[in-house]
């Protein structure tokens, strides 16, 4: 990435940091990046586009962190609970910046659909290797569809507690409590019987 964008991307962090969603203004990240306002659109096409981008910046650090530090783990769900608490802590730890790039990924705005897949694309990756384990991750086999398919369910029971949480309907432990929960019977697998029992049609 070119200087320029850095510096775009850096002020972009550090002003959703201070201010969250509302305080990515383009004009006002062009100022503090010491950029011409016609420069940054022709990078960004809106504050938005900005702040995934900027997602991808702190994706490419936590990605830096795990490979110097794998989730840790005897098993398969140790690691994954382990990586899940590793990328929440990594997240919430600034809230504003952490509510205003989901807001980002939530925008639904049909330009931003390719970033937004990419951003969980990388997270089910992750979660992938965290469930193979560091020797199996290096392997270069791809994944199993059960694997595509864990991960992905994973990370969307993860992603919409983020959402819960952004909105206050609970805290960080909640985050964690909550995907560890599926997380479980995902890889446990669950016996369920309707307390109605079986009811026949009429």
């Amino acid at each position: 990435m070119e200087e320029r964008s850095r510096r775009i991307l850096a002020t972009t962090i550090e002003l959703a940091e201070k201010g969250g969603f509302e305080a990515v203004r383009l004009r006002d990240v062009a100022s503090h990046a010491g950029v011409a306002l016609g420069t940054l659109y022709r990078r960004f096409r809106s504050k938005e586009d900005l702040l995934l981008a900027a997602l991808e910046v702190e994706m490419e650090e936590l990605e830096r962190r795990l490979e110097q530090k794998a989730p840790g783990g005897d098993s398969s769900e140790a690691r994954v609970m382990s990586f899940f608490s590793i990328v929440t802590r990594a997240l919430c730890r600034r809230p504003n910046l952490a509510r205003a790039l989901l807001r980002s990924v939530a925008s639904g705005e049909p330009d931003l659909t390719p970033r937004v897949a990419a951003f969980h694309t990388r997270i089910s990756d992750l979660i992938t290797q965290a469930l193979r384990g560091p020797e199996a991750a290096r392997s270069g086999i791809p994944p199993s569809d059960q694997e595509r398919e864990l991960a992905f369910s994973m990370q969307m029971v993860w992603f919409a507690s983020l959402v819960g949480w952004a909105g206050g309907l609970h805290g960080q432990p909640g985050i964690i409590a909550q995907t560890q929960a599926a997380v479980v019977l995902m890889l446990r697998g669950a016996e369920y019987e309707s307390p109605a029992g079986s009811v026949s049609p009429d």
